[in-house]
């Protein structure tokens, strides 16, 4: 049913449209010797238009918020470094210092010993955050890169380091493809990849009990290269999960055992930087499961 409404809008089967006079279209009727067309354009369709437009400018806003916030964090970063860099330095300078005076007494010694591995743990905290920082502001190299390699690299330094201080082997078992063909590449900085696998195979080996296995997979799902973690470790609490990649976080458990708090930071950020993402599965009293996604480079 066809009937005019006030306002020169036309009501048509019930819904409401604009009536728009113009000479360019086809559409055309003869009045009064003047040649003119008739559009009819849907007040729905307007509306659904300023919606498309309102949420676009929406997105813009909050892509510009987010684009502003790191740049933020970054600042914040690079400022903290700046602040903690040369204390740290002169710390652990003073810390030497003192090694040969201690020496000869037990108290000094231990003391001296404590002194030491927190200068060196705040050493470490520096030298990450610098890391993380330069992550989000560098560009990344470009180039082929043997992720089995890498993990077969990662894993030898491991071991490596844990016979070097004296601790006992931890039980690492590695299951990479070969047949009927081996894991791909990937495109990206061969260095900060090992980085991330390092700090996902450290993390697993210092939280799980000795001799406890842990296990590194390799695999290619769907043009996507996978690297698995898993270990025997305590687990993350659920309330926990949605947090353990932020900077800093330290959950409950992990409290007594040394680290930066940026470790699994660093492997979030790298796993971005090369077009990936990172991911955690846990059950408490059970162990950890983490997952470095990375695209694979196909020839």
């Amino acid at each position: 049913m066809l009937g005019l409404v006030a306002g020169g809008a036309l009501a048509l089967s019930g819904r409401a449209w604009v009536l728009v006079v113009t000479t360019r279209l086809p559409l055309a009727l003869a009045v009064g010797g003047l040649v003119v067309a008739v559009l009819l354009v849907g007040v729905g369709a307007v509306r659904e238009r300023r919606v498309r437009v309102h949420a676009a400018a929406v997105a813009d806003a909050e892509a510009a918020a987010r684009a502003d916030e790191r740049a933020r964090h970054r600042r914040f970063l690079q400022r903290l470094d700046h602040e903690l860099k040369n204390p740290v330095t002169a710390i652990r300078a003073a810390v030497a210092g003192l090694g040969p005076a201690a020496a000869s007494d037990d108290g000094a010694a231990r003391a001296h010993a404590t002194l030491d591995a927190q200068a060196g743990r705040l050493a470490h905290l520096v030298a990450d955050l610098r890391k993380l920082a330069e992550l989000e502001t560098q560009p990344i190299e470009q180039e082929d890169v043997d992720v089995a390699q890498v993990v077969r690299d990662a894993v030898d330094d491991v071991l490596a380091q844990a016979q070097a201080a004296g601790r006992p082997r931890p039980a690492v078992t590695v299951s990479l493809p070969t047949v009927p063909w081996p894991l791909p590449h990937v495109r990206g900085d061969v260095d900060l990849l090992y980085l991330a696998v390092y700090n996902l195979l450290g993390n697993a080996v210092k939280f799980s009990p000795p001799g406890t296995p842990v296990e590194v997979r390799g695999s290619d799902e769907g043009g996507t290269v996978v690297v698995e973690v898993a270990d025997s470790g305590p687990g993350v609490p659920d309330d926990e999960v949605g947090v353990v990649f932020d900077e800093l976080a330290r959950g409950r458990d992990a409290r007594g055992t040394p680290g930066s708090g940026l470790g699994l930071a660093l492997v979030r950020v790298i796993a971005e930087r090369h077009g990936g993402r990172a991911t955690l599965r846990s059950r408490v009293g059970h162990g950890t499961v983490v997952r470095l996604h990375l695209p694979a480079d196909r020839p």
